[in-house]
């Protein structure tokens, strides 16, 4: 396993994440310091699309240790999530028994409920890693789920532990590195919060989402560069049902670097704005007159942005 040792400051944490694509601003790397230093997990809350994910993503990299992802889903449960039994290997085990004569129902009982019989969902799978250490758990999308889910978590955040009522307690050797993503389409408990270290992540400003698509998408023009992020930012600030995230702007750029486009001009931007918004109502709001204005505002505030 990986002995990579963790950053030791802020800066440290920043310059991690930049080396491997991932631009933070102080307040967001500061937040995943203090999980790393203190090994509580970490509740990234924001809108879809604004890299809540990818730190976990980055982390399993630049850490060197394994990724396990769950993503959440309405309905889900501790048998998808965490662990369950595996049934048909559970009674072949009984049949074989039987076969062989005399059965001890209460030793077969016991011996069919060990690990070996033991299905690993992903939760169980970061809590005890195939090559044992330290692994990121990603809990992603924490919203969708229901109620009585996150109030199992409850002991996996606090303890870094699942009780399995024929096993007992299975507690991480090591503490895993935990990130619970949200898009705060519903609340999530209190409890939930009070066992992590909390951030909301933000759009990031003109400059940091122009370092994010200078080394994302390194093909586009630098002029369409800086014209798509004010573009963008611009957005950003009307009254849609759901503004474009840094991945949509990443989408965007490469569709515009695809048509060999090195500026933007309304057609264009008329043309591919599936790219950036994905909601029929919010591309209709953008007019023909609306987009000559945003491109006119863009194409001025791109000369501000560093060349």
């Amino acid at each position: 396993m990986s002995s990579l040792k963790l950053p030791s400051s802020v800066d440290d944490v920043v310059s991690l994440l930049e080396r491997h694509d991932y631009f933070a601003d102080r307040r967001l790397a500061t937040s995943v310091f203090l999980a790393l230093k203190m090994q509580r997990p970490l509740f990234l809350e924001g809108e879809a699309g604004v890299g809540k994910t990818e730190i976990a993503k980055v982390l399993s990299t630049a850490l060197e240790h394994p990724l396990v992802r769950l993503q959440c889903y309405e309905g889900l449960d501790t048998a998808s999530a965490v662990y369950e039994w595996n049934y048909p290997r559970q009674m072949i085990e009984i049949r074989l028994a039987e076969a062989g004569g005399k059965v001890d129902r209460k030793t077969l009982a016991t011996d069919i409920f060990t690990e070996r019989f033991l299905i690993r969902r992903p939760i169980l799978q970061a809590l005890q890693p195939d090559q044992g250490g330290k692994a990121v758990l990603l809990i992603d999308e924490l919203d969708r789920t229901d109620e009585p889910f996150e109030a199992y978590l409850l002991e996996v955040l606090a303890e870094y532990q699942v009780t399995i009522p024929e096993l007992g307690a299975i507690k991480a050797a090591q503490a895993p590195i935990v990130i619970v993503t949200s898009n705060r389409t519903r609340e999530i408990h209190d409890a939930i919060k009070r066992r992590c270290l909390y951030h909301w992540v933000d759009y990031p400003d003109a400059a940091r989402e122009l370092a994010i698509l200078r080394r994302k998408v390194p093909g586009a023009d630098s002029r369409l560069s800086r014209e798509v992020v004010a573009f963008t930012q611009r957005l950003r600030t009307m009254d849609l049902f759901k503004s474009p995230g840094i991945a949509e702007t990443l989408d965007w750029a490469e569709a515009l670097v695809a048509l060999d486009r090195i500026s933007l001009d309304p057609d264009t931007v008329a043309n591919t704005l599936g790219a950036l918004l994905k909601y029929q109502d919010d591309i209709g709001a953008i007019t023909p007159e609306i987009a000559s204005r945003l491109v006119a505002q863009a194409q001025d505030e791109a000369a501000s942005l560093s060349a």
